[in-house]
């Protein structure tokens, strides 16, 4: 799964997770699991909504977050 932040027009940004990148060919984003930023709920979805679809028109942005793996983690290193 992917996390992303996307950014609906007129509203506040979700947090949520994808099964895999949208292409140039994508009219729709399946975001699974979706939250504020801050981890609380969407006023606008009903508690119990695991999963939203969003037409691509109504985003402004989206934004990759970075993966947590340990193998992808990369400390600060002093010489």
């Amino acid at each position: 799964m992917i996390s992303m932040i996307v950014h609906i027009s007129n509203e506040e940004p979700i947090v949520g997770e994808v099964d895999a990148m949208p292409d140039a060919t994508t009219n729709l984003i399946i975001l699974k699991n979706p939250r504020r930023k801050d981890g609380q709920d969407i006023h606008f979805l009903v508690e119990d909504v695991t999963t939203v679809i969003i037409p691509l028109h109504r985003i402004t942005i989206i934004q990759l977050m970075p993966s947590a793996t340990s193998d992808d983690i990369i400390g600060f290193a002093r010489d």
